[in-house]
């Protein structure tokens, strides 16, 4: 087994399932996370996992390195290290880090009866839990800009602002303000990483794509994301009027969206039951 096999088995022994939401039921042999579990939490097949743990795959790419630290919780001289063994140059200050600190992860976690999602300064969605995925559909299976909810919004992949064709409304009012708002935080972006060439060229690409997009980005429009009130046209449970909020994580260019509802009314009433079936026969 390699130095990164043994490090990656160690770190897995340390993080219980309770500690990241998942069942503890049945006999268990590993004192932490099973494989399967750590494959299931970082987006991977479990054939990998047993092959990077038992030093049969040792070129981990920077998107399973980042996945594996978010998964296990890692501090960030834990992730530096784990890079290192990996033989990675970690992100450096001039790129966009999709990193997702523990102590922010745990306040993830605690808010898993409202749907939240976790975007990069670019907007990239890098983590969402059950809730969002039973509410606004499951974004797994996508990748690169089709998980960049800018780019979606712009170029209406799906219908628009969120995954799934037709499950958000939004008013005029609403996505032009939303459009400007994500303009001036992708503005703000660029500022401060210079260096990151996939940011540099998602601009460019939607000035090219969008007038909407070149036409903010030229005026240079300012915009500030408020507390919004969303229609999410559920498949099974129909309309549902939530309130969205946007958290900015603090030195880290982090944003967490979450989805409410006030107390006793329908739409409550709705993601407490959209929390109880969850993705079982919802999606």
């Amino acid at each position: 087994m390699s130095e990164l096999g043994k490090t990656l088995h160690a770190w897995r022994d340390r993080v219980t399932p309770a500690a990241v939401g998942l069942p503890v039921g049945g006999v268990r042999r590993a004192p932490g996370l099973r494989r399967e579990e750590l494959a299931q939490l970082a987006g991977l097949s479990v054939d990998y996992v047993v092959r990077l743990e038992q030093g049969r795959s040792s070129a981990p790419s920077i998107q399973v390195l980042t996945s594996l630290a978010r998964a296990l919780r890692l501090t960030d001289g834990e992730r530096e290290h784990l890079f290192a063994l990996a033989g990675q140059a970690s992100p450096s200050p001039g790129q966009i880090s999709t990193h997702i600190p523990p102590g922010v992860q745990r306040m993830i976690d605690q808010l898993d009866g409202a749907p939240v999602s976790v975007h990069d300064a670019a907007w990239t969605i890098i983590s969402w839990n059950a809730m969002w995925a039973a509410l606004l559909g499951d974004v797994s299976a996508l990748r690169g800009r089709q998980r960049n909810i800018i780019w979606r919004h712009c170029t209406g992949s799906n219908g628009g602002l969120l995954p799934n064709s037709g499950r958000v409304e939004q008013t005029p009012e609403q996505a032009r303000r939303f459009l400007v708002g994500m303009v001036t935080d992708l503005r703000a972006a660029v500022a401060r990483y210079p260096r990151d060439a996939d940011l540099h060229a998602l601009v460019a690409d939607l000035r090219a794509i969008s007038p909407a997009f070149a036409e903010a980005w030229d005026q240079h429009l300012v915009g500030f994301h408020q507390s919004d009130q969303k229609i999410i046209h559920h498949p099974e449970l129909g309309a549902i009027a939530v309130d969205c909020d946007i958290l900015t994580v603090p030195g880290s260019d982090l944003r967490l969206v979450v989805y409410t509802a006030a107390p006793n009314s329908e739409a409550a009433e709705k993601l407490k039951l959209l929390s109880v079936l969850g993705l079982q026969s919802l999606t």
